[in-house]
């Protein structure tokens, strides 16, 4: 694994926020000025491809990527909020409903945040 790729999944495991290539490239450029967006993106994608990160995808939405630990997302369907929420492991469940063994999902659960549901 390159350096690049090895401060890209450490910002990644850090970091609270679900940040895009481009939040990623701007924090990984202060600690590494040369560093340029392809480099950014193409490990980026090598690391997802690995299975060291994942990307989420949303529509109308830049591609954010986030840590490998299972969680779901909240995603408000208003202002675009995207928040963590750890819901009970459905994987028994969609495998019994499958009757197939599965890899992994991803569950996105739309719905109006606090704050805009306030307004």
């Amino acid at each position: 694994m390159s350096r690049y790729a090895e401060l890209i999944l450490e910002l990644i495991n850090q970091s609270k926020d679900h940040m895009t290539a481009e939040q990623i490239f701007l924090k990984l450029k202060k600690a590494e000025p040369k560093v340029v967006q392809a480099t950014v993106y193409n490990n980026l994608n090598a690391l997802c491809q690995d299975g060291l990160i994942r990307k989420l995808s949303i529509e109308n939405s830049p591609d954010r990527y986030d840590k490998i630990r299972k969680h779901d997302h909240l995603i408000c369907r208003k202002c675009g909020a995207l928040s963590d929420i750890n819901f009970e492991d459905l994987t028994k469940n969609l495998e019994n409903q499958l009757g197939e063994d599965i890899l992994s999902y991803d569950l996105k659960v739309f719905y109006l945040c606090p704050k805009c549901r306030g307004e």
